[in-house]
């Protein structure tokens, strides 16, 4: 066959037509990862003031931060009271995210703070733990008061206040951001509520028979998002929902395998579920944090020296991609406001460095 013949054929495959973008040298090895083009182009055109509600792991507060930095509404559906200071206001747990949830680590935890959403009453069945000075924690968000509550009752009711709260935040806003970060987390044995962390690291007291750790599968993953998902538009019908995968490896494992084993499991089974969602919905859409900041390209220029924490330079850069990908029109919508929230937003990030991320406490555990 004569070489031109070999070259007609080639041509005429789906790879012809297919831009820059598609090829690893000119989409990745020739563009460097400063030059990345097209990671992403949101589905949707949005707004031009659409107000985004933020949820997830540790590495979600980037968001939530650089959202109202950007001048776009961001949805705080349970405030500080007026007189704390931002740096007040963030140690307990206000103006974190779009309510007072503390992080949200696994997809059962969402499914599950949708359900208070929807019902508030079931937050009397959430466990409450006692320490021993007499002060009171939900089991939820065992560190959203530093000194615990000084009653039960103050305890639930605060935490029902926080499930109207999320509620409000998703019928409010028009886009629901959720960055998933962990497969493992532990359950009730009996009831199977989930926790944020296992029960003794922040507090509470781990009991073998009561506590049941589980790494999440893809099919109970992809389960718990659907559920909380339904659940969200039932709330908002107009709900748009942007997914994402946290870059930030596991600070620790209760699996017998390898820290780096355990973090690649995961991120790898949250990375699919998220992609499917996406594919399997016009008003979910997935976008890339994980692979910009933790891909091979990158070489873990964008990891600080503990190989965990992500640097300035790739939050930014993350960021960069985030509002170069969304799509907004000239339309607005009355109600939605932005300077304010802009200004608040950038005087919180200058006293609010650090992520609230009850996580790395598990770091206490390893040996020195």
């Amino acid at each position: 066959m004569a070489t031109s013949d070999k070259l007609s054929r080639m041509s005429d495959t789906p790879y012809s037509s297919q831009p820059p973008k598609a090829f690893w040298r000119t989409g990745v090895a020739d563009a460097g990862i400063w030059g990345y083009e097209s990671l992403f182009r949101s589905k949707w055109k949005l707004p031009a003031n659409a107000a985004f509600a933020t949820y997830g792991s540790c590495f979600a507060q980037h968001i939530s931060r650089a959202v109202q930095a950007n001048g776009k509404p961001w949805v705080n559906a349970e405030p500080a009271p007026a007189s704390a200071s931002p740096a007040l206001a963030a140690t307990f747990g206000y103006g974190v995210y779009s309510s007072r949830t503390a992080n949200i680590y696994t997809a059962r935890m969402l499914e599950l703070w949708v359900a208070l959403a929807r019902t508030p009453a079931l937050c009397d069945n959430i466990e409450i733990w006692e320490d021993d000075q007499g002060r009171f924690r939900d089991s939820l968000r065992p560190a959203i008061e530093p000194d615990g509550f000084e009653t039960r009752e103050t305890c639930l009711e605060m935490l029902r206040a926080t499930a109207r709260a999320f509620g409000r935040s998703a019928r409010e806003a028009q886009v629901f951001v959720f960055t998933m970060g962990l497969t493992e987390g532990f359950e009730h044995a009996e009831t199977g509520q989930p926790y944020a962390l296992c029960p003794g690291t922040l507090a509470g007291t781990y009991d073998a028979a009561r506590h049941r750790f589980v790494n999440y599968r893809y099919p109970a993953i992809l389960k718990s998002m659907r559920t909380a998902i339904r659940g969200l538009r039932k709330l908002n019908p107009e709900l748009k929902f942007l997914l994402t995968v946290s870059p930030v490896p596991l600070t620790a494992t209760a699996t017998d395998h390898h820290v780096l084993l355990a973090t690649q499991y995961s991120k790898s089974v949250l990375r699919a579920v998220a992609g499917d969602l996406a594919e399997m919905a016009a008003d979910i859409d997935y976008f890339p944090s994980y692979e910009i900041i933790a891909s091979p390209p990158t070489r873990a220029q964008f990891f600080a020296p503990n190989m965990r924490s992500v640097a300035p330079e790739g939050v930014a850069l993350v960021m960069e991609h985030f509002f170069r990908g969304m799509r907004f029109s000239k339309k607005t919508l009355a109600g939605n406001a932005t300077e304010a929230s802009r200004r608040s937003a950038i005087k919180a990030e200058a006293v609010a460095e650090d992520l609230a991320c009850e996580e790395i406490l598990l770091d206490q555990g390893a040996s020195s």
